[in-house]
């Protein structure tokens, strides 16, 4: 071989000659001497060289030497278009990858001797040269794509797999290429998207509509040219899908250092994806896939839980908590892209779509709640809020699903049964440090509790969503209702009024983060929902859910249904506005005929609470065709009701044109000053039933909006009062202490804003009636009398428009101080404000100096909070100045586990009360007022014995004679003084109920 092998020919010849064969290193010399042959020649240098590489597989330096000297003559005619030529080259690159992948394998379990570093550094950079071979094959490939030649497909085929197989071992190994590592990471990514540009080519290449069906039929007589080309092209294109697959998780798996690679392998993925127009969802699994991304996601973000919940000093950064999210936003974008593209596929799975975003939902809310963590979760809502729910949405507007099949995935989203909270009952909102691993790690049931509040907030997403289609919004005004039940959990209740959460906000075309309190979030999305509904199929059901709701007895669901109406009414047409009240007041007058009942809780008060509030937001009008519907065109006595319970609920009379205000104004001063032209003390029980006290109920609720004279209301309402007072402390029919209590709060109410009837003569002796009532008579210790201590608290606000001497001991002087002595003892913390502010305001206006003798020695304020018992001036001057303070503070409402706490409890009570309605049995309660009026009837004719009425009497006066004891005791003279207290308290109740029983007939 001592002259050039110029020839194909001639190559050959130097192969088979012993001599050459056992002198490698001439024979490297002389293929670095070829030259280029002609284009006949090139397929006959092609198989020289395929076999020359098949005779010498040793693992050594010299066969790295001869290999890639054997590479680089083969590079020379790689973009060559002749068939046979690529076809020896497909085979010589194929026996390339085997040799190469095993040479691998022995380099890393070589020693660390210098040779052996010569060797490793030679045969990386073989390796390098190889793969970049590989890629410039890829893309001559690309260029000239030959496929329906059965020859070509037997070499295509194990060219791919063992090309891509080799390729995945590369990047599983290259952390060990020490410096080589990075560069063949970097013809690595040629290899996978030369690899992807010869799938779409070969794609792009065949008539899929001649050849569909035929890939999922084997009928021979079906089977075409085309076919052939169409099955060949899914083969490869679903190898390369594979092997792309697990080179993306394994790029995933290694924290972040192959994020090009693992960019290029899954968008790979999604793009051979599109291809060959469906035909791959018969050979791909594209469920595991999906499930592969979604794997991956998850993955992630538990890790980031893990890390970030034993915070202790240092917060989340942004660098950190974007380089945490960022690549889960990449796996839910192609999730994503993937779910777009097979829809069916994707709903076979659709249950770990869910897990996946609820749990990101759930996440997003505990990151929120800590402050080393609050930057995470503006993160994380920035970047992975709009992709997963992007990733639901791909599938409820798929036109490929069925109606059915997306109602199915929002009952999943959002099931009615909330269920048991999971693993060692372990809540989101209770213990935020465990709960972000208790996300991710526990067992997902379809009502999982833990992830309940990542649903609501979930579902308040879908409502803003402006990508969701007909079904899509037919199915979300489905699971208004559930919204509502959701704010009945405990746990939800509270984080609704203490939670803020981070949201993307829209201002032009400038996109801002901002913190927003979780109520006005619920709100907001609502109203959006409402007006991306309207006028759209979803409206009517939309309408229908606010209009079965206006009476729903949570407060917190009631008040969200108010405010919509309300926002419904402010933006709506006036034909729909006036159409819409026309039928409230329809309804509300039904109400007033069957039930006229003034009660709060009761659908009357309930329905004009809401019209009240309707009106608040439109026009004069609309509040004058209320008031005509109400009081002008109906006489009936509940013309009557419909009206006092307006004005009880706030109707303000400022509203109604002149007119009609004028008129209201008349017929409220003239009823209220005719019913109590017709009561005395001797008035009979009709009179003071008569409409249920109804004119005085009207004056109190419109006194702020109408103009009132003196001439109006002067001393015949004190001695009204008086006469309420001596009413109640004498009757003994229940109900009649019940109005009776109703007019007595009304017309404190009523002279607490009269500032003048404090100068009247009549004062002093209501005054002592009130002392009478409250403190020294029997009826003192009516259970129910507490009722009237708000209002109490009012009337006494006013007294400092009294003139008082000092020291005075007259009978109103006394019973001033007593009443205020009986207020500042109350030891609930509703009655201490109330008492505090009455005092306040007294104490700010009067021109007595010596207030001390108003105080208690025992008030309230003055005992210590530990035992409360020991009582001292200093104590109740501390709370006071605290509780003024406080008054005056502007409160801001930030996230603690106390209040949180305290909220649950609430919620817990609410709950049970609402669990008590709705488990009501109407026909059950029919049969229970029927057993009550027989039991009562039987009771009639039941008459106890004498002896045992006589003995209930005594109880009774030994009742007196220990109350009067215990008045005059002094707390601080035994520390037994709360025990007695209590059995005392027990002793009423039982003695009032045996008095109840003895005085029945």
């Amino acid at each position: 071989m001592e002259r050039k092998c110029s020839s194909a020919g001639e190559l050959l010849e130097a192969i088979k000659s012993s001599d050459v064969v056992e002198n490698r290193s001439q024979l490297v010399e002389k293929l670095r001497e070829l030259e280029l042959c002609d284009k006949s020649d090139l397929a006959s240098v092609a198989e020289a060289l395929t076999i020359f590489w098949e005779d010498f597989t040793c693992l050594d330096v010299s066969q790295c030497i001869l290999n890639r000297a054997i590479l680089q003559v083969a590079a020379k005619y790689v973009d060559s278009d002749t068939p046979e030529c690529l076809e020896w080259h497909l085979i010589l690159c194929t026996k390339a990858s085997k040799w190469c992948g095993k040479h691998l394998s022995m380099t890393l379990l070589s020693t660390e001797d210098s040779q052996e570093k010569e060797h490793s550094s030679m045969f990386y950079q073989l390796l390098q040269f190889f793969l970049n071979l590989a890629a410039t094959t890829f893309s001559a490939m690309a260029r000239h794509p030959i496929i329906g030649n059965q020859r070509m497909t037997d070499v295509v085929e194990p060219f791919f797999i063992e090309q891509l197989g080799f390729t995945r071992e590369c990047v599983s190994e290259s952390k060990r290429l020490y410096i080589f590592g990075s560069e063949v990471l970097k013809s690595v990514q040629g290899v996978l998207n030369g690899a992807v540009q010869v799938c779409k080519a070969y794609s792009q290449s065949i008539n899929w509509d001649t050849a569909d069906g035929i890939l999922g039929n084997n009928a021979c007589e079906t089977y075409n040219e085309e076919a052939a080309k169409a099955i060949h092209a899914v083969s490869i294109i679903h190898s390369t899908i594979e092997k792309l697959c697990e080179i993306g998780v394994l790029a995933a798996n290694d924290g972040g250092n192959l994020v090009t690679v693992l960019n290029v392998s899954w968008k790979g993925v999604v793009n051979l994806l599109q291809l060959c127009k469906g035909a791959l969802a018969v050979r791909v699994k594209v469920p595991d896939i999906i499930l592969t991304l979604i794997s991956l996601a998850t993955e992630s973000l538990r890790c980031a839980a893990k890390a970030w919940s034993g915070l202790s000093e240092d917060g989340v950064s942004v660098t950190e908590a974007r380089k945490t999210f960022l690549p889960v936003k990449f796996y839910l974008i192609n999730a994503t892209r993937i779910s777009s593209q097979y829809p069916n596929q994707a709903f076979l799975v659709s249950k770990e779509i869910i897990k996946c975003v609820l749990k990101i939902s759930t996440f997003r809310l505990c990151l929120s709640r800590e402050p080393l963590t609050v930057t995470a979760s503006e993160v994380l809502t920035e970047l992975l809020a709009q992709t997963s729910l992007d990733l639901i949405n791909s599938l409820l507007n798929s036109d490929l699903l069925r109606q059915e099949m997306k109602f199915e995935i929002l009952d999943w989203l959002f099931p009615d049964d909330f269920g048991p909270r999971s693993g060692n009952e372990i809540s989101p909102g209770i213990r935020n440090k465990v709960s972000m691993e208790v996300i991710f790690s526990v067992k997902y049931e379809s009502n999982e509790k833990t992830l309940l509040l990542g649903r609501v907030i979930l579902l308040l997403e879908f409502l803003k969503c402006l990508q969701l289609e007909e079904d899509g919004r037919m199915g979300i005004t489905r699971k208004l209702g559930w919204l509502l039940d959701a704010l009945v959990d405990e746990e939800i209740y509270a984080s609704i009024f203490i939670l803020q959460i981070p949201t993307v906000c829209h201002q032009g075309t400038k996109v801002e983060l901002v913190w927003q309190s979780l109520y006005f979030y619920v709100l907001d999305a609502l109203k959006i929902s409402m007006l991306l509904f309207y006028p759209t199929i979803g409206w009517e059901q939309y309408l229908s859910f606010l209009l079965e709701n206006i009476f729903h007895p949570h407060f917190l669901a009631w008040e969200i249904v108010m405010e919509l109406c309300c926002f419904m009414i402010r933006h709506a047409e006036m034909e729909f506005v006036n159409d819409l009240i026309d039928k409230l007041c329809v309804l509300y007058k039904s109400l007033a005929y069957s039930d006229p009942s003034f009660s709060p809780s009761l659908g009357l008060r309930k329905m004009a609470r809401l019209i009240c509030m309707l009106l608040s937001n439109e026009l004069e009008s609309t509040a004058d065709r209320v008031y005509k519907f109400a009081v002008e065109d109906d006489k009936s006595e509940a013309s009557s009701v419909m009206f006092v319970a307006l004005l009880m609920e706030g109707l303000d009379l400022g509203m109604l044109s002149d007119d009609i205000k004028t008129k209201a104004r008349s017929r409220i001063m003239a009823d209220y000053i005719g019913y109590l032209e017709c009561f005395d003390d001797t008035a009979s029980a009709s009179v003071l039933s008569g409409l249920q006290g109804s004119p005085v109920l009207a004056l109190s609720a419109s006194i702020q909006s109408i103009h009132v004279n003196t001439i109006d209301i002067d001393s015949r309402t004190l001695k009204f009062l008086v006469s309420v007072i001596r009413y109640y402390r004498s009757t003994e029919d229940r109900k009649l202490k019940d109005l009776s209590r109703k007019l007595l709060s009304e017309t404190l109410s009523v002279v607490s804003r009269m500032n003048y009837l404090y100068e009247s003569d009549d004062m002093d002796n209501v005054i002592v009636e009130l002392q009478n009532l409250f403190v020294s008579s029997k009826s003192s210790r009516d259970g129910q009398l507490y009722k009237c201590k708000p209002y109490l608290a009012l009337f006494m606000a006013g007294v400092g428009h009294m003139t008082l001497a000092e020291g005075d001991e007259s009978a109103r002087g006394t019973a001033i101080g007593e009443l205020y002595h009986m207020l500042l003892r109350e030891r609930h913390w509703a009655f201490v404000h109330l008492a505090i502010s009455a005092f306040g305001c007294f104490a700010s206006r009067t021109t007595c100096k010596q207030l001390w003798r108003f105080l208690p020695t025992d008030a309230t304020l003055s005992f210590d909070l530990g035992s409360g018992l020991n009582a001292n001036e200093e104590m109740f001057m501390h709370e006071l100045k605290a509780i003024l303070d406080k008054e005056t503070t502007v409160f801001a409402l930030n996230f603690s586990l106390e209040l949180q706490m305290v909220l649950i409890k609430e919620g817990l009570v609410l709950k049970e009360l609402l669990n008590k309605i709705v488990d009501i049995d109407p026909e059950a309660m029919l049969c229970e007022e029927v057993n009550t009026e027989t039991e009562k009837h039987t009771n009639k004719r039941r008459k106890l014995p004498e002896n045992i009425s006589k003995g209930v009497e005594l109880l009774q006066s030994g009742l007196k004679v220990i109350g009067d004891g215990l008045s005059q005791w002094q707390p601080n003279e035994s520390d037994e003084f709360e025990k007695i207290l209590t059995h005392f308290s027990c002793l009423e109740d039982v003695i009032g109920h045996l008095s109840g029983l003895a005085g029945s007939e």
